[in-house]
Formats: C-alpha cells, structure tokens, sequence
C-alpha cells in the first residue's frame, strides 16, 4: 500500500478532532463497560446510556471503522482490544483520559489564539480561574484527573524502574504526589523504603484510600501543605513527576528553592519529565508542551533549560537518565 498523500495526510491531521471527540463521547457513555459482558444490540446500549439509538449507532460504527469497538451481525457491537482499554475497571484505563481531555482541555484548545496573541493561558480565560482551583472546587472532575494520572502514570512507573536505581534512599519524598500511584509504585517495588507524600491537603485526603489499599499505611507519611510556602519534611530523595513541568520558571523555581532549603547535604532532587530534543524529530513532548501553555501555564523544557533551572536554584544537574518512554529523570544534588 503506497504512503498517503501529503494531501490526505494533512486532511486527517486537520479532522483529528473527530476521532477525539467520538472516542471521549464513547467513554463518557460508558459504553465498554456496557459490554464486558458480550455483545449487545445498539438499542439496548442506548437504553442503557440514555441516549438515541439512531444516533449512537453512528457513532459507534464510526469508531468500529477505526478498531474501537467492533460491528457484528444487526446492529449489535462488541469490544475490540482498543475499547478494552475504555472500560473502567482495569490497569492503564484509558477512560478518564478520554474524558479529561475530550472535556476541559477541549474547550482550552479551542481558544489557542487567545493563548498565542496574550501569552495567558486559555484554561483561565474558558473556566474563569486556574485548573488546580477549579479541580478542588469540582472534587467529580478532581476525581476523573486522578484516574487519568494513573492511566498514565502505570505504565510510566515500570521503565522509571528499570531506568533508574532507587535502592540507595531509605526514605522518599513525593512532592506534589497527587492520588500516591506514584509512591505506591516505588514503594511496593523496593519494601525496605519509607515515603512521604507531599501535596495540598484536599488531595492528600484522595489519596488516603490508596494508601490503605495498598497495604503502605504504616510505611507512608501523608504531609499536606503548597510546596509554594514550604517543604517543611526530610528526606533521602524529593522526587517530582510531572509536576515542574505545570509551572512557568519562576514558579518552578520557588518549589526548587523550598525544596533546596530543607534538603540534607547528601539527598538528590529527581525530576521525571519529558525532556525536549533538538532537531525535527517527532517527540509527543512537543504538544504536551502546548497542553501545559494551554491549561496550567508551565512548559516542557530541553536539557540546558533544566541545567539552567536548576543552577539558579541551587542544583547542580548530575545526569539525565532516559526511559523507554518519553520521560527522563533528571537527577540534581544540592550545592
């Protein structure tokens, strides 16, 4: 089969949104749950998620031509290994990623040029204040951002591993730890270690039932606290995933600084972010980079971005250590 022309290429980058929004209609509906157990007819999923029956198979029809969900005989429809991945109830879910993304962060797209001509970001402009206020004030879509996380973070958290030895710390902090994935992930794969988990109080308390559940209660201390006023804990090591990148420099540099100031002589800073490379190279870090301009007004940032940061904050940047993902660990001691 010959490559597609630039034409069509282009004519199914400029229609993305159809795919996203489908899949984001799909998931919202909680259409594969619907069918874990087999294949129904169009007319009783529409029972089912209270909507017309008419309509609803042709969406899904759309999406079956695409390998989400697939059409059998009359109008009935049955799970593919990519709709798998919409249900709720198993590891990596996909579903409250395609809610998250199909919903607000749709909306802070559509304003991109208010973004581009102000430099403010689009989030703001769209919900009348910044996402992390407006997900504390919303605890539901609090909810949905948490699972989305951890869709993202499980598969994350095992080539962070491989990547990068954590033996050595007998005690990690997570700043910033948002539902405690993250720390469970570590924590279970190394039982010597202590954690503590670090974040605003309304979220530490959303991830108490995770803690439990995992059993880490008595190896896990939950702080709540911003880590704009303070880091007020020690550790061996202050980790922090997907958190620098939500914050424009200045930000950064004030949670970089809290945690400087509290740090032993020996712990070690790591941040676990995508890392921008030179070149024309494809890299999802590119337009994950837009995300955060778009919604919290951070930035994705290249290696001298980061040794940069990192020396006004008071670090030196020791190595950066890649995974078989787009994440880097970017390892600092405290000068």
């Amino acid at each position: 089969m010959s490559e597609a022309s630039p034409h069509r290429q282009l004519d199914q980058m400029i229609t993305g949104y159809w795919t996203s929004q489908s899949i984001f209609a799909a998931a919202k509906l909680g259409i594969a749950d619907l069918l874990e157990e087999g294949p129904q007819h169009v007319n009783q999923l529409a029972a089912a998620s209270n909507t017309n029956s008419d309509a609803l198979y042709r969406l899904l029809r759309a999406l079956a031509s695409i390998g989400i969900f697939a059409e059998e005989e009359q109008r009935r429809f049955s799970l593919t290994p990519l709709a798998e991945l919409l249900r709720s109830d198993i590891p990596g879910s996909k579903r409250a990623l395609a809610m998250m993304t199909g919903d607000e962060q749709f909306h802070a797209w559509a304003e991109i040029l208010y973004t581009l001509e102000t430099g403010k970001k689009s989030f703001d402009k769209v919900f009348n204040k910044p996402i992390f206020e407006y997900l504390s004030e919303h605890p539901d879509k609090g909810h949905i951002f948490d699972q989305a996380m951890t869709g993202i973070h499980g598969r994350e958290t095992s080539t962070i591993l491989e990547a990068y030895d954590f033996s050595e710390f007998k005690v990690l902090a997570d700043i910033g730890g948002g539902n405690g994935s993250n720390l469970i992930g570590l924590l279970q794969h190394y039982p010597e270690m202590k954690g503590i988990l670090f974040d605003l109080p309304h979220v530490v308390e959303r991830s108490q039932t995770n803690l439990e559940n995992a059993g880490l209660n008595n190896r896990c201390e939950s702080i709540g606290g911003s880590f704009f006023d303070s880091v007020p804990l020690t550790a061996d090591a202050y980790l922090m995933r997907h958190i620098i990148h939500d914050w424009d420099d200045e930000k950064s540099l004030t949670i970089l600084r809290n945690c400087h100031a509290v740090m032993p002589e020996n712990s070690k800073l790591l941040v676990i972010e995508s890392v921008i490379p030179p070149g024309n190279e494809p890299f999802a870090g590119k337009f994950l980079d837009l995300v955060m301009m778009l919604i919290p007004g951070g930035k994705e940032r290249t290696e001298e971005e980061y040794k940069t940061l990192y020396n006004q904050a008071g670090f030196e940047l020791t190595r950066i250590v890649p995974t078989k993902t787009e994440l880097s660990i970017i390892e600092g001691v405290k000068r």
